[in-house]
């Protein structure tokens, strides 16, 4: 019996997994530009967060243009994701350079301000026109000293000019006589009248809400109350321009045997209190 050899069976040919020539789309490049511009671009919105949009933005605009550059090659098929991402990130660093010049700004004027209360701005004396003469006269005879230098003394009608320019008047007190219902005043003391006129001579808007206004009576420099009537009593208020003035006028409660009256002016928080020693 012959032995039977069956043929051999054709084998089936070997499929690829993939099309010969294909390469599947690198679209990590475009998908990281659009994530990091859209972080990016938040954070540019949130106040001391510009250094993370800046390095994000940066981030984000070169992986775009790279995502740009495969999808012409054709190596990616999300060419718009791309653009969109580098889109972001230059929105970002523009976002990053605003936030960066705004809180420089900011902290600067907080510095500023700081400063300005620590320090204050100074005032000098500038004699009334009444008086320049008797000064002139005093200071001729005074005798010279380097070592001790005359106390600048505010009187009644002088100016207290401070360093930017605002200048504060003191006017003499006036014997003031309140009405029925005024309130401040004690039986048996005396009113006096003072006027109080700001000149804003700065380049900038003065807010006459700040200025306080306080006096003393008598040698033991006891408190003396101000009077609030139909008259006087109202305060500062309101904005003076540069170049323009205000008068307000005060009356004060003083013992009846004061002979002084030490009225204390302070223009606001930038600037150092000024005092006028009146004769009553």
């Amino acid at each position: 019996m012959s032995q039977f050899t069956s043929p051999p069976q054709p084998q089936q040919p070997y499929a690829p997994g993939q099309a010969p020539g294909f390469r599947p789309a690198r679209n990590g490049l475009g998908i990281s530009a659009l994530v990091l511009g859209i972080i990016g671009t938040v954070s540019g919105l949130i106040p001391f967060l510009f250094w993370l949009a800046g390095i994000l933005g940066v981030i984000a605009l070169i992986l775009g243009l790279a995502g740009r550059g495969r999808a012409k090659r054709g190596e990616a098929s999300n060419k718009g994701v791309a653009t969109y991402g580098a889109v972001l990130g230059l929105v970002s660093l523009i976002l990053s350079v605003v936030g960066a010049v705004l809180t420089f700004k900011a902290v600067d004027d907080a510095v500023n301000d700081i400063s300005k209360e620590v320090s204050g701005s100074s005032a000098s004396a500038k004699p009334g026109a009444a008086e320049d003469d008797k000064k002139g006269d005093a200071a001729e005879n005074a005798p010279a000293s380097e070592d001790e230098p005359a106390a600048e003394t505010l009187e009644g009608r002088d100016t207290a000019v401070y360093d930017d320019g605002l200048e504060v008047t003191v006017s003499g007190a006036a014997a003031y006589t309140p009405d029925a219902y005024a309130a401040g005043h004690t039986k048996g003391n005396r009113a006096y009248k003072v006027s109080v006129i700001i000149e804003n001579k700065t380049k900038e808007k003065f807010d006459s809400a700040l200025v306080s206004v306080d006096a003393r009576a008598g040698e033991d420099g006891v408190n003396a109350e101000q009077i609030f009537d139909g008259k006087v009593g109202e305060g500062f208020n309101g904005t003076v321009l540069p170049g323009k003035k205000i008068t307000v006028q005060f009356a004060f409660d003083a013992p009846a045997d004061a002979k002084r009256l030490t009225v204390e002016v302070g223009p606001g928080f930038d600037w150092d209190a000024s005092q006028w020693d009146l004769k009553l």
